[in-house]
């Protein structure tokens, strides 16, 4: 049982402190956001499992009910092989450590998803008072994908929910061309597709919750970067490399794209990257880099239930 705990600590010490930091340094996610959007939830999954199972194991060997439920249908040969009726005084410490790191985790993802939804009913609340009033035959229309408000700065961005709904201002129907407004399209519809608002609500409420943390911290400002650059590199594929960054221009000149400032610094190196894109991996490095990663996760399980599995061969 120790060395279980012991293992797990480790791992998930390493996968949360180091291993973000390499990660923030390299410069093959700029390449492939795609994949390391991939990487840093496998990263995040494995710290979480190694938290989870931690607690699974302590919780076993401080609480007599909790062992008896848990390797109930097990043999007494793996019960014998956790040892886990000698558990150590730091066991019951650390389960508790974990029980309250658990229940707040739960909370600060309830209060980010039930926020989320307050400032998306806010909004929409908001979007129906600036909406056009439209003939009683075309309500249907104004409940459809596609909402487009009159407002002279142009605009456009994806409004998560049931029903989802594409927002786009007049402004940015004035300044965009055709082939413009179809990679804005593109890069919003991409954002819905993936499910970025999911990841975001996540990568938020553990770096709101774990500020101190580094891989939380990292995961969410690396996420709120990657999922721009994913859907921007969407957007290039299907409408061109240079459209899509005059498109980007277009957008957010008024707000100062090209500005030095921390606040629009995101938008300068966008703008940078698709008009000199980056060279991407291949597909082997690829494959390789996100089967690795896949495997990561089984990590902590198979610390869990190595010595189980050693009982019963």
């Amino acid at each position: 049982m120790t060395y279980c705990l012991l293992l797990l600590t480790v791992v998930a010490l390493t996968a949360a402190v180091p291993v973000p930091r390499a990660l923030v340094r390299a410069d093959w996610p700029e390449r492939e956001p795609v994949v390391a959007l991939w990487v840093w939830q496998c990263l995040v999954a494995t710290v979480l499992l190694c938290c989870l199972t931690a607690l699974t194991l302590g919780a076993a060997a401080v609480f007599g009910t909790v062992r008896a439920q848990l390797f109930a249908p097990a043999p007494p040969a793996v019960t014998a092989a956790y040892d886990l009726s000698a558990a150590p005084v730091w066991a019951a410490a650390l389960t508790l450590l974990l029980a309250c790191g658990a229940a707040w985790s739960t909370a600060m993802l309830a209060r980010e998803f039930v926020e989320a939804r307050r400032r998306r009913g806010v909004t929409r609340a908001h979007l129906r008072e600036r909406a056009p009033e439209l003939p009683a035959g075309l309500e249907a229309v104004a409940r459809g994908p596609l909402l487009v408000l009159e407002d002279e700065y142009p605009d456009a961005w994806w409004m998560p929910g049931h029903p989802a709904q594409l927002v786009v201002t007049t402004g940015a129907l004035h300044r965009l061309t055709d082939h413009q407004l179809d990679a804005v399209l593109t890069h919003e519809q991409d954002h819905a597709r993936a499910h970025h608002d999911w990841l975001l609500h996540l990568s938020t409420a553990l770096a709101t919750g774990f500020p101190r943390v580094p891989l939380f911290a990292h995961f969410c400002d690396q996420t709120h970067r990657l999922v721009e650059l994913a859907a921007d590199d969407t957007a290039s594929r299907r409408c061109g490399h240079l459209t899509t960054a005059l498109a980007l221009i277009e957008l957010n000149q008024h707000r100062g794209v090209l500005s030095c400032s921390s606040s629009h610094r995101l938008l300068g190196e966008r703008v940078d990257r698709l008009l000199q894109p980056p060279r991407r991996l291949g597909r082997r490095h690829r494959a390789l880099t996100a089967t690795v990663a896949a495997l990561v996760p089984l990590l902590p399980l198979l610390i869990v239930f190595g010595p189980g599995l050693t009982a019963l061969a």
